[in-house]
């Protein structure tokens, strides 16, 4: 049952399109920077002076930046078009004709021509797929292989982390999906397979009971904080580029192909001193292997001890 208020905004609406000199705003906004902070200063001073403080804690000026978590969790929950496009005196409106879409949805990821040409069948495929008398499906591996047999209308999206299987028409409903999995703290609501750093990424390879691999690509330049872990050991393998490594008090080089032990407790150390990434093999052995077994002495990016690393 509707709302007064709902049935009020849909009366309004109607009146607005038969009147037939009302545009559209299609979120999309044109203007200089200086202009956008000279208009942020004049309606919302205070989401700007909070996004300058946020700016001023990035801790990272690679791509991605990332910036310090309390900053940026300080940051009015607002968007530009109610903090600045409503309030801005100096605003113009172009009517314009041309196609547009939010992708606001994998439906509309999927009628993207960046899916390729569909089939015959009217299927479209991003990755690796074996499609079986199937007809109107967007199919994304990222890695693995996906077959399809004998379906219709269908979104399949894998991406390493998990699996989407959804029909096109109901595909924005992935976001009931998130909300079960906040509600129920399922690790997939907070970490992905892919975790990005100020350092690089590492890329969790194999999560079990027993140990814990991942794959470290580190940047130029970078390095990781000094620290130790109480519940587990690592042992270190470079397969790409030369690190620079802390182990204890000893301070040494390891190449392609060469490895390291840290025993469990020992203070280490992973830098770049190189000007091309590193790719690193770690394989963690031990009770726990969970981001918060760290505890950190020294930290180029200012986190404090038994963060993340």
């Amino acid at each position: 049952m509707t709302t007064p208020a709902a049935r009020l905004a849909f009366s309004r609406a109607q009146t607005y399109l038969a009147a037939g000199d009302y545009t559209w705003n299609s979120g999309m906004f044109c203007f200089r920077a200086d202009a956008l902070l000279a208009a942020a200063q004049a309606t919302c001073p205070d989401v700007l002076a909070a996004a300058r403080t946020c700016y001023a804690s990035e801790i990272s000026v690679e791509s991605p930046i990332e910036f310090a978590r309390e900053a940026f969790l300080a940051m009015p929950d607002i968007s530009i078009d109610y903090a600045v496009m409503e309030r801005a005196k100096n605003c113009a409106v172009v009517p314009a004709q041309f196609d547009w879409s939010d992708i606001g949805s994998w439906k509309a990821v999927s009628e993207l021509e960046a899916g390729g040409e569909p089939d015959a069948a009217g299927n479209r495929v991003r990755g690796s797929a074996i499609i079986i008398e199937s007809q109107n499906c967007y199919i994304q591996g990222d890695k693995r292989m996906v077959a399809a047999v004998g379906v219709k209308d269908l979104v399949i999206i894998d991406t390493g982390d998990a699996v989407l299987v959804a029909d096109r028409e109901r595909a924005q409903q992935v976001k009931q999906v998130v909300e079960q999995l906040r509600e129920t703290d399922h690790a997939a609501a907070r970490f992905h397979q892919t975790v990005y750093r100020p350092w690089g990424s590492f890329t969790v390879l194999e999560d079990g009971s027993d140990c814990k691999v991942k794959r470290l690509t580190v940047k130029p330049g970078q390095v990781l904080s000094l620290q130790k872990h109480h519940r587990r050991s690592e042992h270190w393998t470079v397969v790409h580029g030369t690190a620079k490594v802390r182990v204890g008090d000893r301070e040494f080089l390891l190449q392609r192909n060469e490895s390291t032990f840290i025993p469990m407790g020992e203070l280490h150390r992973l830098e770049n001193p190189g000007t091309e990434d590193i790719h690193l093999i770690e394989v963690q052995c031990g009770d726990y292997f969970g981001e918060d077994d760290i505890v950190r002495f020294e930290d180029r990016y200012g986190r404090t001890t038994n963060k993340a690393s």
